[in-house]
């Protein structure tokens, strides 16, 4: 399943795997495009209990796009689900940094042979 991208061209591709729900996010999260990322993902958490977001394609993201994985990770910890960040940039990395925000997140590899 993908979805088609939007004017900031944010598109989600999720991936079912045995042990989890790989969700690969590719572009720009910014505060136009929340809605592509925090719709799908939290309809999966009624289903899986383990969810990866996948960031290596992520290009940019601003304060709603923080805003959009700090509302997943709440959602996800009161459905019992593990949310987990991959492959983070070094501008997002950054960005969980400077927020005090890494350490909430589970961020569970730098390369995709996780699975």
């Amino acid at each position: 399943m993908s979805s088609s991208p939007c004017p900031n061209h944010l598109t989600v591709t999720v991936q079912h795997k045995s042990n989890a729900v790989i969700v690969l996010c590719a572009g720009k999260l910014l505060a136009e495009s929340s809605d592509v990322l925090y719709g799908p993902v939290s309809q999966l958490m009624r289903e899986h209990k383990r969810i990866i977001l996948d960031l290596s394609d992520l290009t940019q993201m601003d304060s709603m796009g923080l805003g959009v994985l700090v509302g997943l990770y709440v959602s996800a910890k009161g459905k019992g689900c593990s949310l987990e960040l991959r492959n983070l940039g070094k501008k997002v990395r950054e960005l969980l940094i400077m927020t005090n925000l890494l350490p909430v997140f589970s961020a569970v590899g730098e390369h995709r042979n996780w699975m």
